[in-house]
C-alpha cells in the first residue's frame, strides 16, 4: 500500500512535469523551428499580398526584409515576455502566470490561421510577437516552479527538464514541417497556428496541480496551502524536514522585499550569484549552437546529401540534443552542475576545432565534409550534455525567494538579446571568415569552462537553505559567519 502511495505521488510529480513544459518551454523550441519550413511560402505570400495592394510586386531585398522582421520579431517578444515574467511570477504566482501567458498563444494562433484569408502579412507578424512573448515568460517561470516543487535530491532533474521540452519543441517543430505533414504550400497556416494545441494541453492540465509550496508560503504566508501543496507533491509521510527548511529559508527572508532587476547589480551579497549567470548565460547563447543549425544544411547538401532528403537529416540534428537532454536529467544529481558544464563546454571546444579544420581541408580532402557533418552532430550532443540544461537552472538556485524572479528576468532579457544579436550577427560573419567562422565561437567555449571550474560553487544535493549560506561566505570570504542580506525596509514580499 506505501509503495502504490509513493507511485501515485510520484506520478503527481511526473504530471506537473508535463503539464508545465508542454505549454512551457515546448513552446520556445517549437516556434524556433516551425517556422524554418514555410519560408519560401511565406516570403510569396508577402510578396502577393504586397502587389495586391499597390498593383507592383516587392523588391527581392524588401521581400527578404519583411522575412527577417518575421523572424526577428519572435526574440524581441521574447524580451518583452522576460521582462514581464518576474512581476507576473510574484503577483499571480507560478502555476497562474504559466496559465495566463496561453492567452498570448491563442491569440498568435486566431492570427496565423486567418492571415491568409485576410491577407495580411502584419498579422503574421503580430502572431511572431506574441509567440515570443509566450515563450520569454514560460522559459523563466518554468523553471522556476519545477525547481521550487521538487525535493532537494531531485530538484536538479526536474528543472532540467526544462531543457528536455524545448529539445523536444524543436523536434516536433521539425517534424510537423516536413512537406508530408503541415509543410506543403496550402496548409502553412495550419503549421503556424498548430502551437495552439500543446497551450491547450496546458490549460486542460496543469489547473489541477498544485502550486509552487515555496511560493504559498514564503511570499503569500499560508501555511496550510503549502502543507497541501507539499502533501500532494509528495504523499502523506513525514514532511517536516522538509518544512522546517522552508520555514527557514522563510526566517531569512522576513522583513525583505522582492528585489527589483537592477538592484541585483548593486549588492555584494550577490555578486558572485549576478556575475555567473551574466557569464555563463552570455556563453550558452555565443557558443555557436544555434549557428551550426543554420550551417547543417549547407555542410549537408555539400556533403551530397539529396535536397529531398536534407530535412531528415536536419530533424536527426534537433533529436541529438533531445537524447542528450534526457541523458543529462539522468545523471544530473550524481555527477553535478559542474561537471556537466565543464564536460560539456569542453567537448564542443574539441568538436568546434575539428569542424574548423574539415573546411578548410574539403578541397583537397573531399571526405573531410563527411567529418564535419558528424562533428554538426557531436556538437549538438556536447550542448545537450551540459550548457543547454544546466545554465536555465542557475537563477533559481543559486538566488533565494526574494532575488529569484528579478534573477530570472535578468537571465531571460540576456537570454533573448544574445539571440538576436547572434542571429543578425552571424551571416556577416559567416561571410567574413569563411572557414574560420567557429573561432570566436571556440573562446567563448573555452572560457565557460574556465569559468565554470574556478567560480562556479556546486549546488548538488543542497537546499536552497545551504546554498545561499555557502555563496555568502564565498562573497564575504573575511567574515568567519553573519547573516544573509537583509533591507531595512520592512515592505510586503510580494511586491516587485
Amino acid at each position: 500500500m506505501r509503495a502504490l502511495r509513493r507511485l501515485i505521488q510520484g506520478r503527481i510529480l511526473l504530471l506537473t512535469i508535463c503539464a508545465a513544459g508542454i505549454g512551457g518551454t515546448f513552446q520556445f523550441g517549437y516556434n524556433l523551428s516551425v517556422i524554418n519550413a514555410p519560408t519560401s511560402y511565406i516570403q510569396a505570400f508577402t510578396n502577393e499580398t504586397w502587389q495586391a495592394r499597390t498593383g507592383e510586386p516587392l523588391p527581392d531585398h524588401l521581400v527578404l526584409l519583411m522575412w527577417s522582421l518575421i523572424v526577428s520579431l519572435y526574440p524581441l517578444g521574447g524580451l518583452f515576455g522576460a521582462l514581464l515574467a518576474g512581476p507576473l511570477a510574484i503577483t499571480l504566482g507560478r502555476k497562474k502566470s504559466l496559465l495566463v501567458n496561453n492567452i498570448f498563444v491563442v491569440s498568435a494562433a486566431i492570427l496565423f490561421g486567418f492571415s491568409r484569408k485576410a491577407g495580411s502579412f502584419e498579422m503574421i507578424m503580430l502572431g511572431r510577437l506574441l509567440v515570443g512573448v509566450n515563450a520569454g515568460v514560460s522559459m523563466n517561470i518554468q523553471p522556476m516552479y519545477l525547481g521550487e516543487s521538487a525535493p532537494k535530491e531531485l530538484r536538479g532533474a526536474v528543472a532540467m527538464s526544462s531543457a528536455i521540452f524545448t529539445a523536444l519543441g524543436i523536434v516536433m517543430g521539425q517534424v510537423v514541417g516536413l512537406r508530408e505533414l503541415l509543410g506543403g504550400p496550402q496548409a502553412w497556416p495550419l503549421l503556424l497556428a498548430s502551437s495552439l494545441v500543446p497551450g491547450a494541453l496546458q490549460l486542460a492540465s496543469l489547473p489541477l496541480l498544485p502550486e509552487s509550496p515555496r511560493y504559498l508560503l514564503i511570499d503569500c504566508g499560508d501555511t496550510e496551502a503549502c502543507l497541501a501543496a507539499l502533501r500532494q507533491l509528495r504523499g502523506s509521510g513525514d514532511l517536516a524536514g522538509e518544512l522546517e527548511e522552508l520555514e527557514e529559508e522563510r526566517a531569512a527572508c522576513q522583513g525583505c522585499r522582492a528585489r527589483r532587476p537592477w538592484e541585483l547589480f548593486q549588492h555584494r551579497a550577490l555578486r558572485r550569484q549576478v556575475t555567473s549567470l551574466v557569464v555563463l548565460g552570455s556563453a550558452m547563447e555565443l557558443c555557436g549552437n544555434d549557428s551550426v543549425y543554420a550551417y547543417a544544411s549547407s555542410v549537408f547538401r555539400k556533403a551530397g546529401v539529396p535536397e529531398a532528403k536534407i530535412q531528415y537529416a536536419i530533424i536527426g540534428t534537433g533529436s541529438c540534443e533531445l537524447l542528450t537532454a534526457v541523458v543529462s536529467c539522468v545523471v544530473i544529481e550524481r555527477v553535478g552542475r559542474r561537471v556537466l558544464l565543464i564536460g560539456g563546454y569542453s567537448l564542443m571546444t574539441c568538436w568546434g576545432s575539428i569542424f574548423t579544420v574539415a573546411l578548410c581541408l574539403q578541397s583537397s580532402f573531399p571526405w573531410t565534409l563527411y567529418l564535419a557533418m558528424a562533428c554538426i552532430f557531436a556538437f549538438i550532443l556536447s550542448f545537450g550534455i551540459g550548457p543547454a540544461g544546466v545554465t536555465g537552472i542557475l537563477a533559481t538556485e543559486l538566488f533565494d525567494q526574494m532575488a529569484r524572479p528579478a534573477a530570472c528576468m535578468v537571465c531571460g532579457a540576456l537570454m533573448w538579446i544574445m539571440l538576436f544579436l547572434v542571429g543578425l550577427g552571424f551571416p556577416f560573419i559567416m561571410e567574413a571568415l569563411s572557414h574560420y567562422l567557429y573561432v570566436p565561437f571556440l573562446g567563448v567555449c573555452v572560457c565557460g569552462a574556465i569559468y565554470t571550474g574556478l567560480f562556479l560553487p556546486e549546488t548538488k544535493g543542497k537546499t536552497f537553505q545551504e546554498i545561499s549560506e555557502e555563496l555568502h561566505r564565498l562573497n564575504f570570504p573575511r567574515r568567519a559567519q553573519g547573516p544573509t542580506w537583509r533591507s531595512l525596509e520592512v515592505i510586503q514580499s510580494t511586491e516587485l
